[in-house]
């Protein structure tokens, strides 16, 4: 079994949301990945963004810059 470690997500409202936060980290080299939304998080598209803690001040800066639509974000262990 592997190890879980602390990440950092976050959660969208919309499917539409979770594609464009994938399309601005991917343009911007922000590591991550679109992830189903974990039990112990709900979300309304069922999708999030998982990354590494050390980059939740990137993806805030980011998300506001690009004034990208989310419900929130979250540190857990994945």
């Amino acid at each position: 079994m592997r190890e879980k470690t602390e990440k950092c997500v976050v959660t969208f409202p919309t499917t539409s949301a979770s594609m464009a936060m994938e399309a601005a980290c991917r343009e911007e080299n922000v590591p991550g990945r679109l992830i189903p939304v974990p039990r112990a998080i709900s979300a309304g598209c069922g999708m999030c963004w998982a990354a590494p803690k050390e980059c939740r001040s990137t993806l805030e800066e980011l998300v506001i810059r690009r004034k990208l639509m989310i419900d929130g974000i979250y540190a857990i262990l994945l």
